[in-house]
């Protein structure tokens, strides 16, 4: 792939940072490739572009910005059955070595479905 066009333009449009633009035909990409499920920082790393300049991109390009992901560790053995017999989050956190709102995104992302807050 050859590097992205980026020049110093006297255009109406808004510069980019430094005056510099980018060639619309490379925003019109990275557009694509985000909307294919790319992610920003492997864009940056594929043009001459930092993480906050391809954001800034794709947000004036009119793109609606995917949540990050959040990566959670791999789930304690124990875990899920511990909560179905009678372990609060809070206890499986210290347990596990993990905070609360990490033990509880676990049991979620494994489809328990979690009790009430409070006195059973």
């Amino acid at each position: 792939m050859t590097e992205p066009a980026l020049h110093h333009t006297a255009t109406s449009d808004p510069p980019i940072a430094g005056g510099l633009e980018i060639d619309h035909d490379i925003i019109t990409e990275l557009v694509q490739r985000y909307s294919d499920g790319e992610t920003m920082e492997s864009l940056a790393e594929q043009y001459p572009l930092s993480y906050r300049k391809v954001r800034e991109l794709l947000h004036r390009a009119g793109v609606t910005i995917r949540p990050q992901k959040i990566l959670l560790p791999q789930t304690p053995p124990g875990l899920v059955n511990a909560y179905h017999h009678g372990g609060t989050i809070q206890q499986l956190a210290d347990t596990h070595g993990m905070s609360y709102n990490q033990t509880r995104r676990i049991l979620l992302a494994e489809g328990v479905r979690l009790r009430r807050r409070g006195p059973r």
